[in-house]
């Protein structure tokens, strides 16, 4: 049985800290904050930035871990691998224990490879990467690393879940998908879960198109027209995501759109009322569910969140994290990458809505329930002051989106 933690949002963290030396109030623990703050993901880096310092201010009001507040320190990967390289050196060199990003697979295969290398040659000066959102599936499967921790749901786990949802008399799919390592995980996920659930569907299309080079995307849409397809799934994100719903729209295509992250920052503006109730999505969280649980604390962290934003909250998931690294922190009494990163697997937590969360030991892939939602008028909170917004149409358990993995961890002795 895994170790078990309960964070309640709005209850509070909970955390032993007895026998722990006095720590100065303002000696922080800093966690270096590795996305893209310039480029066509830039906006997309923006919300992520927003969205931890807004979980840190709870986190740091009911404590911190170690009664240290926690501080991000932010780097620009400009969506390159090699750029967050010079990032991670950085950050090293300012003796920063805890790496965290969010976007890019390619991105966080590069950061896998070198931390796990700098931890090799450094064993007294070791970091642990928190991974909260590269979603390839190799990240946890033939690139894994005892180092890295991926704290949220990967592609293969959000192609079941969005697979599994798919509508009876739904036929015919075109794919449009990124061509790098996050899209062609989106695209080999999603085939192999079409083929498992539903081999009734015939693939009509199926594009890897270039990142962030497409400025036109209604070619593709064109392609689409023509096929016949009555629904199309895209794995696209950022400025690519927003051109593609834009094409759609003056195209006046009518079919289904089942995205991956549409529900990002500015993917409902780009959504808009032209395709309002046709658009699809897989998300840990999206501000109705707390008013469809009928949980009024949830309700008043979306609130609270809303007060300061324009976009919607979606990283419950990242929040979950925070809580299970304080209870690490704190059991292990320091921040060594080590002692945290043998704490935190296998451990179990709950989110605000009393959901099951766990990091699995053999792999380091978080098991997170994920709702299957829909983009409609009808709901208590829009998003991005377009009138519209998400609604669960189905919610995925965590323990329904277990599956193999083809790790082999390597574990270091100490």
């Amino acid at each position: 049985m895994g170790r078990q933690i309960s964070r309640l949002l709005g209850v509070g963290l909970t955390v032993g800290c007895l026998g722990i030396a006095p720590l100065r109030a303002d000696e922080t623990i800093k966690m270096a904050f590795i996305e893209p703050f310039s480029g066509n993901l830039a906006e997309i880096g923006d919300a992520d930035l927003k969205d931890y310092n807004f979980i840190l201010n709870h986190i740091n009001a009911k404590g911190g871990a170690l009664r240290r507040k926690f501080e991000i320190v932010t780097f620009d990967s400009k969506m390159q691998p090699a750029d967050a390289l010079i990032a991670l050196k950085l950050a090293i060199d300012r003796d920063i224990p805890f790496i965290m990003s969010c976007a890019g697979s390619g991105v966080a295969a590069a950061l896998i490879d070198g931390v796990s290398k700098y931890n090799e040659r450094n064993p007294d000066r070791r970091v642990l990467y928190l991974n909260c959102g590269a979603l390839a599936n190799e990240l946890t499967n033939e690139k894994c690393d005892f180092w890295h921790f991926r704290f949220d749901g990967n592609t293969e786990q959000r192609a079941e879940a969005m697979v599994r949802t798919l509508p009876s008399d739904l036929k015919s799919v075109y794919l449009v998908n990124p061509d790098y390592l996050y899209g062609q995980s989106v695209r080999h996920d999603t085939l192999k879960y079409l083929a498992k659930y539903r081999p009734d569907i015939k693939i009509v299309g199926d594009e890897l198109v270039a990142f962030g080079q497409i400025k036109d995307f209604s070619p593709y849409i064109a392609k689409v027209k023509v096929s016949g397809a009555q629904a199309l799934i895209t794995g696209n994100v950022g400025a690519d995501f927003n051109l593609l719903m834009h094409a759609g729209a003056d195209a006046g295509l009518g079919v289904e759109y089942y995205t991956y992250l549409g529900y990002l920052a500015g993917g409902p503006t780009a959504i808009g009322s032209a395709n309002e109730n046709r658009v699809h999505t897989v998300t840990d969280f999206h501000p109705n569910v707390p008013v469809e649980m009928n949980n009024l604390e949830a309700e008043r962290f979306v609130q609270d969140f809303r007060n300061d934003h324009s976009y919607d909250f979606i990283d419950l998931n990242g929040y979950v994290m925070f809580a299970m690294l304080v209870d690490a922190i704190n059991e292990a009494g320091s921040t060594d990458a080590f002692k945290v990163a043998m704490l935190l697997e296998n451990m179990h937590a709950k989110d605000m809505m009393g959901n099951d969360y766990w990091m699995r030991r053999d792999d380091h892939q978080f098991m997170i329930p994920l709702y299957a939602s829909r983009f409609v008028k009808s709901v208590r909170y829009d998003s991005e002051k377009t009138g519209l917004g998400w609604t669960t149409e189905t919610m995925v358990k965590a323990d329904e989106l277990v599956q193999p993995t083809v790790c082999k961890m390597k574990r270091p002795s100490s």
